[in-house]
């Protein structure tokens, strides 16, 4: 089973409640606002503070 991609109209950072972008190719959610990932582990995200990666925008 794949990550199902209507789930992103409801998950929101846990941060900034703000939105999340989906990245398929690396398995994550993007916060722009944050400038962080978070990983999608078996389909399932992971969306804690600890678990989120900082990313650099281009």
């Amino acid at each position: 089973m794949a990550f199902d991609v209507k789930l992103m109209e409801i998950l929101a950072c846990p941060v900034c409640k703000g939105k999340l972008d989906l990245d398929k190719e690396n398995q994550q959610l993007v916060c722009k606002f944050d400038r962080v990932a978070y990983p999608i582990e078996q389909d399932i995200p992971v969306l804690l503070e600890t678990e989120a990666k900082p990313i650099e925008l281009d």
